[in-house]
């Protein structure tokens, strides 16, 4: 098990704030674990009680609709922080975690980073950042759903998962993500995806291989209206 105080994850999250003392005692009192692929991490309406830091892979934070269709609001990826809303709050989580690949996480209880949040201001003032941050984005998420077509949406997601998750040897985009869920991020249905990804690789912004996306003309897809 890794020490928190060792551990080059903590350096692209809140915790980097925290006093080498502190990332002792915290060592020692956070539990590890591997998440496999499709594995929920926590569900919506579950006590967290603490928070994640994840040392390796990537989960899919969603909320279920009235109608019963899962909307995928963020992925959280390598090095960021779950749960940071149950440190200051009682309420429950209002979303599910679910991996999207094998994951690595960490988990630090509520009680034992509680004291940390009140004596450290630096980690408090990084929390908030983080949490300003979040709150940005559920912002412009709100307005690309009222403001842009479904065709840029999901252009927009093929670019940012290129953009931040990188591709394969054979240029393919390093996340897979099935139909339904490229369709639960942009907020259609399932089956209009599936018809908008077909009519992308017609024009040739993409191209497949299996299940796998490759792009082909970036900026194409940059400039779909």
């Amino acid at each position: 098990m890794s020490k928190c105080e060792l551990c080059i994850i903590k350096q692209f999250n809140a915790l980097k704030s925290l006093t080498k003392e502190e990332l002792i005692r915290i060592s020692g009192c956070k539990t590890s674990r591997i998440i496999k692929k499709g594995e929920v991490l926590f569900e919506e309406g579950e006590m967290i009680n603490g928070i994640y830091c994840v040392r390796d892979g990537i989960c899919k934070l969603s909320k279920l609709s009235e109608n019963g269709k899962d909307q995928i609001v963020k992925m959280v990826v390598k090095g960021q922080l779950l749960g940071q809303r149950s440190l200051i709050t009682e309420e429950s989580s209002n979303l599910q975690a679910v991996a999207l690949n094998d994951m690595q996480v960490c988990f630090i209880p509520k009680s034992e980073i509680l004291a940390d949040l009140q004596q450290n201001p630096n980690l408090t003032f990084d929390l908030l950042k983080e949490m300003a941050a979040e709150l940005k984005d559920a912002d412009d998420i709100i307005v690309n759903m009222a403001q842009k077509t479904v065709r840029q949406r999901l252009a927009e997601t093929l670019i940012y998962i290129h953009d931040n998750f990188g591709v394969n040897p054979d240029k393919t985009l390093s996340v897979l993500l099935s139909r339904e869920d490229l369709a639960n991020i942009v907020g259609t249905a399932t089956e209009s995806a599936i018809r908008i990804l077909s009519q992308f690789k017609k024009e040739g912004f993409i191209s497949t291989i299996g299940k796998q996306i490759r792009i082909d003309n970036l900026e194409g897809l940059k400039r779909i209206e």
